[in-house]
């Protein structure tokens, strides 16, 4: 039987007047892969302080184990500016100490991109990323019984965050984590606790388990609580519509999902949206010809050309400095092209949500600070909603609403910055890394907002449930200044980058053992992936092959229903272009496959 490694026994934690822990009684198990969800401020980096006893709790105890090893990587890292990378995490012992490591070296190569230039660079001089990947190999690097992770995937980039969760699904010490990237939650904890009210409630399973045990205690309070009731239900209805890997927890209930979801619609009409955002929008939006961006001898768009047009959901990913935010400032006009040119259509309105934080006068209160953008914006057919309905859903409720700007916390301050965005009403958002510091509720809100927002939507993100609820397709920078096409979504721009990581390693190893232009050898498991790639297009090209003809029929049928043919119309050109786009791409992966 498995032991318990921490225990908290009536913990009561307060700070001022404000109790976050109130009475609560838990362990942490050998073996057990705990995620922790709550809003912001409601307590979980001080439920991790606790656990790991860098606080003493106000009533109650916290025990340990005896002679329990615990690995801690908090928000703001604790780094000495003048120690070097290599005397953090691996000391100053000699090199071959370390390097004769296996486990010691796969954490260096996950996690820096050259370790060996990067080992030797003081601390001081590290950005926030490299700050974050530093203060986790840190952790990983030792034996431990216990890591305890206060939001590890911050600055990590998509690759990052899929290596992080691959390297803690393969290691055996209990882990408690706190996240807001869902998809990381699924991928590798078994067990959710949820901090609110001062309590903290369990919950077997990852995140889609989780959705599914509040949707059912929602439906139970819907006379109380009907909103949050609908939100759950379609994230649920999202998340069991998506890919099969989502909802494979052996604990997730399969028939009470379906039993909660089956009245529930698709997330959003994609036809009736298309349409909606080509009376709005126009023919153009965004048409990107020959555009080239460079920052001194640095190429970041080479010769680009693309279009986004009305209605467009797109996520764009990428390899940190590939180039993405400079593509964004470039189609909202903050960054001239180098050469080329970027045309933008007459009735584009579009709203440009930068990283940084917009500061505002602190004195304003945050329903103030609404109001001087629109008291009341309209969301089309006849439907409006208020600033302060608004602030409901971005989680200032009742007297939040009138709380100081200068007394928000960071997330705080990024969701008002997002609110006054979709309350000038635009018609195009380009939104940069738009989660960062926002947690599950408010992400959910977003989430439900944008499903109604009858616009083009342009988003970058390393959260890639985010990318995958809210967009329609992808593209990728792969740092070569051009634009990749994702059929496969984010599947399948890992296994591009798993592809050229294996190319590029292999052409080292050939370059080192003799010279010469020599052919790096195939990658045996990037042929299995474009082989398997290659069947599911074929698979998805038949498909739409039949809904082609099928809207052929229904043209023909709706003849003399001018709307009903325009909508048809809108929708059979969308399907031409996905088909296009899937050809192509078989085509591609046909020459590869050979």
């Amino acid at each position: 039987m498995a032991r318990n490694l921490v225990n908290l026994e009536g913990v009561r934690k307060s700070y001022g007047t404000r109790t976050l822990l109130d009475g609560v009684s838990l362990g942490v198990g050998e073996g057990d892969r705990v995620g922790v969800v709550g809003r912001n401020g409601d307590g979980k980096s001080t439920l991790l302080r606790l656990l790991a006893r860098r606080e003493p709790p106000d009533e109650g105890r916290v025990t340990h184990v005896g002679g329990l090893r615990v690995a801690e990587v908090a928000q703001q890292e604790r780094l000495d500016p003048s120690a070097t990378v290599r005397d953090l995490v691996v000391g100053s012992g000699p090199a071959h100490a370390w390097a004769s490591d296996a486990a010691v070296r796969e954490v260096l190569a996950g996690l820096f991109d050259s370790a060996d230039d990067m080992l030797d660079r003081p601390a001081g001089d590290l950005s926030g990323g490299e700050r974050r990947r530093v203060a986790l190999a840190q952790a990983l690097v030792g034996q431990h019984d216990l890591l305890i992770l206060d939001e590890p995937t911050n600055h990590l980039d998509v690759e990052g965050i899929d290596w992080l969760a691959r390297h803690l699904a393969g290691r055996r010490e209990a882990l408690v984590v706190v996240t807001h990237d869902r998809w990381f939650l699924d991928a590798v904890c078994t067990d959710t606790w949820e901090v609110a009210g001062g309590q903290v409630h369990a919950y077997d399973g990852g995140y889609s388990a989780y959705v599914l045990a509040r949707a059912e205690r929602a439906r139970m309070q819907v006379a109380t609580d009907a909103r949050r009731a609908n939100l759950l239900r379609k994230e649920l209805a999202w998340l069991r519509r998506g890919p099969p890997a989502r909802t494979s927890k052996p604990r997730f209930r399969i028939d009470a999902a379906n039993a909660l979801i089956a009245e529930e619609p698709p997330p959003r009409d994609g036809v009736e949206l298309m349409r909606f955002a080509s009376a709005r929008l126009g023919k153009t939006v965004y048409d990107v010809a020959d555009a080239t961006v460079t920052f001194g001898d640095r190429t970041l768009l080479d010769h680009l050309t693309w279009q986004v047009g009305p209605g467009d959901r797109i996520g764009i990913v990428g390899v940190n400095g590939s180039g993405k935010t400079s593509l964004l400032r470039m189609l909202v006009g903050s960054l001239p092209p180098t050469a080329g040119r970027v045309t933008r259509g007459v009735t584009v309105r579009a709203a440009y949500l930068s990283q940084d934080v917009v500061e505002l006068e602190p004195s304003l209160r945050v329903l103030e600070a609404v109001e001087q953008v629109r008291q009341v914006i309209d969301l089309g057919k006849g439907r409006t909603v208020t600033a302060t309905q608004m602030c409901e859903r971005f989680g200032f409720v009742g007297n939040a609403q009138w709380t100081p700007v200068g007394e928000l916390s960071g997330g705080e301050r990024r969701r008002l910055q997002l609110l006054r965005l979709l309350m000038d009403e635009p018609n195009v958002l380009v939104l940069d890394e738009p989660t960062n510091d926002l947690d599950i509720d408010t992400l959910t809100a977003l989430e439900d907002l944008l499903d109604d927002w009858p616009g083009t939507l342009l988003v970058v993100s390393h959260d890639r449930y985010f990318i995958e609820r809210v967009t329609d397709r992808s593209v990728a920078l792969l740092g070569d200044g051009q634009l990749r096409f994702l059929v496969g979504g984010v599947d399948e721009y890992l296994s591009l980058r798993a592809a050229a990581t294996s190319a590029a390693a292999a052409s080292a190893r050939a370059g080192t053992s003799g010279g010469g232009d020599v052919v790096p050898p195939s990658d045996a498991a990037a042929a299995r992936a474009d082989r398997k790639e290659l069947a599911r297009v074929e698979r998805v090209l038949d498909k739409l092959r039949t809904r082609e003809a099928r809207l052929h029929d229904e043209l023909a049928a709706a003849a003399t229903d001018h709307e009903r043919v325009l909508a048809l119309d809108v929708e059979l050109r969308a399907l031409l272009d996905e088909r296009t786009a899937l050809e192509d791409r078989w085509l591609e992966l046909a020459d590869r496959v050979g």
